[in-house]
């Protein structure tokens, strides 16, 4: 899919661990920053650093938002397809583990 022109600034994203299992990248957000479309290649936990309130574009041109507590993990599954913005009016950060290889 070919990422249409930003019109927002980009989210931060600094990548912590990257190994053959997991690769965990911390995202910082400005009030109104975005992440750019993407799709997600592998299964996915968040556990978000701050609260705060993301507006999750979908294809289709649906959207839909989601309030992060600070400390309260959720998991998608791979292919998940979207664009994430800080829908807030503060700093929004959240720390992303992507599962590359169950060990075990």
């Amino acid at each position: 899919m070919r990422e249409p022109l930003r019109c927002r600034p980009p989210a931060v994203a600094t990548v912590q661990i990257d190994d053959a299992n997991v690769r965990v990248t911390r995202w910082d957000f400005e009030p109104g920053a975005e992440t750019g479309w993407h799709r997600h290649g592998m299964a996915y936990v968040v556990v978000p650093v701050t609260d705060g309130s993301l507006l999750v574009e979908l294809p289709g041109g649906e959207s839909m938002t989601a309030e992060l507590k600070a400390g309260v993990a959720y998991a998608r599954a791979a292919g998940v397809e979207h664009n994430v913005v800080n829908g807030g009016t503060a700093p929004l950060s959240f720390v992303e583990t992507e599962i590359k290889h169950l060990i075990g």
